[in-house]
């Protein structure tokens, strides 16, 4: 009978040990940034809890491809670099680019000037000149293109770069001016040539363009800066009888060609009038969007659509910045905290005024990025690299924040949270990455998840609440156990 006894405990102890171990046998890599100090950090140990919500990757539920996470080369953040020491400028690329840092993927820079230039410029200057024969890339040569050279002897991967106008040379334009105004007819393939000219000149430089929008902002912002106005039906008309001929013809078919490049609220009508035009349809590779027409909605319905309109181009969003608002230097503390006020804060009407909010920096990122993914954008880009302690250099004094900020007269380099936030993506999410589907039991979390082209799978947390959270992740029959830290955003890498 001591025997038997004796014999059933062991049973007993082995089916538990065997429970156990089977419980903790999905390995993890765990990596999180937090509003505690936590900045990418490994975590190897978690706090053990009751109240566990499950969180079960699908793998064999399959999404869009991804193209890519990165940021901008503008002329601003360039110049910036041209004024640090060789060590902080080489730590900066380093962050962005290199095998320790954020290993950015997909970026974008202006054609011409933009807001985020030291002064206004074209590679066009000579007015009434429809060859071209004065085409100068030269405003770009001391700055933005020795920073995309160093970034791209840098980067192990190599990175995509999309380039976009804020406005052709004012005597294209209607109203002769850099701020709005229309293309003059007189003047379509002029423009068209100018962008297969561009194409040309950087390939001179070693550096071959990935992508083009047609026009950064075509509804405008304002006439505040660099800007120049289409309809949806002029952009595809454009498009489909000048500029996607011209780069058919000069051997450039194979560069991505994106539309509209704006706000989110009007996406539906431009998917409409671009992918409805089968003249334009052929040429437009797909649609780049930005973030800033409200603070926190993500738009579902609008990215949705627009995908189930034309299921096999790409959905990028091409521009996001915490606009409207000086930087933070060295404070930690503010990017995790309600206090950012965006462009629309104070101007909003009434109606709108909840559209923008107070809001955390930190938490706009992340929950942006989330969304977009969930709902089939396939890139995201932010906005300038690098800024300095007053959100310039910008003509237009239209300040920003940077996720990388610089302090020139002091040499010093700050990386702020938001740094962190973006390389949780784009260091683990990598290019030909496939979204894959999930089932999150925990409302409070944010989630997403994608499994890379060698087989590992990223899942990326967002807690945004003040109280830890605890998680069973499960794949295939497997599980682990981890807790995410109040305020937090965890990735969770699980090799092949």
């Amino acid at each position: 009978m001591k025997v038997s006894n004796l014999y059933i405990i062991f049973l007993f102890l082995v089916i538990v040990l065997n429970s156990c171990s089977e419980k903790q046998s999905l390995k993890v890599e765990v990596y999180e940034t937090a509003a505690n100090g936590n900045k990418l950090k490994k975590v190897t140990t978690f706090t053990d809890s009751d109240e566990r919500k499950t969180i079960q990757l699908l793998p064999a539920e399959k999404f869009q491809t991804i193209t890519g996470f990165g940021g901008s080369f503008t002329e601003s953040s360039a110049s910036l670099l041209n004024q640090v020491s060789k060590e902080n400028r080489a730590k900066i690329i380093e962050a962005y680019f290199g095998e320790s840092g954020a290993k950015y993927s997909l970026t974008r820079t202006h054609m011409n000037s933009s807001d985020f230039s030291v002064s206004n410029y074209s590679y066009a200057p000579v007015a009434g000149d429809k060859e071209l024969t004065n085409f100068s890339i030269k405003e770009d040569q001391d700055d933005i293109i020795p920073m995309i050279k160093e970034a791209m002897a840098t980067s192990k991967d190599g990175f995509k770069i999309i380039s976009s106008p804020w406005t052709a040379p004012p005597w294209m334009k209607d109203n002769k001016e850099w701020k709005g105004g229309k293309l003059l007819p007189e003047y379509y393939d002029t423009w068209a040539l100018f962008f297969s000219k561009y194409i040309d000149a950087y390939k001179a430089e070693g550096i071959d363009i990935w992508g083009l929008t047609v026009e950064n902002e075509p509804l405008g912002n304002g006439n505040n800066w660099e800007s120049m106005h289409y309809t949806a039906k002029e952009m595809s008309e454009f498009v489909g009888k000048y500029l996607g001929p011209k780069l058919e013809a000069d051997g450039k078919k194979d560069v991505v060609l994106l539309g509209y490049d704006q706000n989110r609220d009007h996406v539906e009508a431009w998917a409409d009038a671009m992918y409805d035009d089968e003249v334009a349809a052929k040429y437009f590779d797909g649609i780049a969007i930005h973030w800033y027409r409200s603070t926190n909605k993500v738009f579902p319905e609008a990215l949705q659509y627009v995908h189930k309109k034309a299921p096999n181009k790409y959905l990028i969003q091409s521009e996001a910045c915490v606009d409207g608002q000086v930087p933070r230097w060295q404070e930690d503390k503010w990017y995790w905290s309600k206090e950012a006020k965006d462009w629309g804060y104070t101007w909003a009407k009434d109606e709108n005024k909840h559209l923008h909010p107070e809001y955390v920096p930190v938490y706009r990122y992340a929950r942006d990025i989330i969304g977009c993914l969930n709902n089939w954008v396939d890139g995201w880009v932010d906005w300038n690299m690098v800024l300095d302690r007053k959100g310039g250099p910008n003509w237009a004094k239209n300040w920003c924040v940077a996720p990388v900020l610089v302090d020139t007269e002091k040499d010093e380099v700050y990386l702020t949270p938001l740094y962190y936030t973006l390389a949780h993506f784009s260091k683990f999410i990598r290019p030909e990455a496939v979204r894959i589907g999930f089932d999150n039991k925990d409302e409070s979390l944010q989630v997403t998840a994608a499994q890379n082209p060698d087989g590992s799978i990223v899942a990326i947390i967002f807690n945004p609440d003040t109280t830890e959270k605890h998680v069973t992740l499960t794949l295939d029959g497997q599980s682990t156990d981890i807790s995410v830290n109040a305020q937090a955003i965890q990735t969770v890498v699980i090799p092949k």
